[in-house]
Order: structure tokens, then sequence, then C-alpha cells
């Protein structure tokens, strides 16, 4: 068998590559895909919600850092807040460290529970 021959058989065999599945680039591009939807849209979306839940603190509502340190918002300024801790011990947080709002769900003028004893 001479190198021309071989060269021809060579190519008879390779694959004809039609379809949208013979490219080599899909399956890369609908793992990028797949990884956008699974990972960074979420986590997008979720960082939006915190945005979102941290400008809308506002003076009173009961606040969680992400510290840990639980307390009532104070006053409210454009980039911090000052949040009561305990009796007469005010703190001042970035806006960007509070991890949760705990609006108050009970009626005006019900009791509330201190757990701070």
């Amino acid at each position: 068998m001479t190198a021309l021959t071989s060269l021809f058989l060579a190519q008879e065999a390779a694959p004809a590559g039609g379809g949208i599945f013979g490219n080599p680039l899909i399956f890369p591009i609908l793992m990028l895909v797949m990884m956008y939807f699974i990972i960074v849209r979420p986590q997008r979306k979720k960082q939006q919600e915190q945005e979102a839940l941290q400008k809308s603190a506002s003076t009173g509502d009961r606040v969680i850092t992400i510290g840990g340190a639980h307390g009532v918002i104070t006053s409210v300024r454009e980039k911090t807040v000052m949040v009561r801790i305990a009796d007469n011990v005010k703190v001042e947080f970035d806006k960007s460290a509070i991890a949760t709002v705990l609006k108050d769900t009970a009626p005006a003028g019900a009791p509330t529970t201190d757990t701070s004893k």
C-alpha cells in the first residue's frame, strides 16, 4: 500500500460530521449555558434581593447583622444604620452588614417577648 492510497483511505474513514452534534464546539457552549442558568443567574437574583432588603430597612425595624448581632434600627443614613443592641448601647453598622430584617407581624399595642434577659 502506498502513501497516497493510505491517505485516500484515511480521508474516507473520517466521519461526515453532519448535523448539530457533529460540531465539536456545541458541547462546551451547552455547558456554559447550563452553568449560567444553574450557578450565575440564581446567585445574581439572590444578591439583588439582599440589596433590596438592605435598602428597605427603616427606623424601628428589628435586624440581624451578618455578625449575628440582634437589634433595632434607630436611624438610617445613606450608607450606614444605627442599631440599638441593648439599653443605652447603639452601634453603627454599614447597610451591607444587615443580613435579615425582621418585620413585626404582631398588631400594634400587642405585648412583645423580650429575649435579652
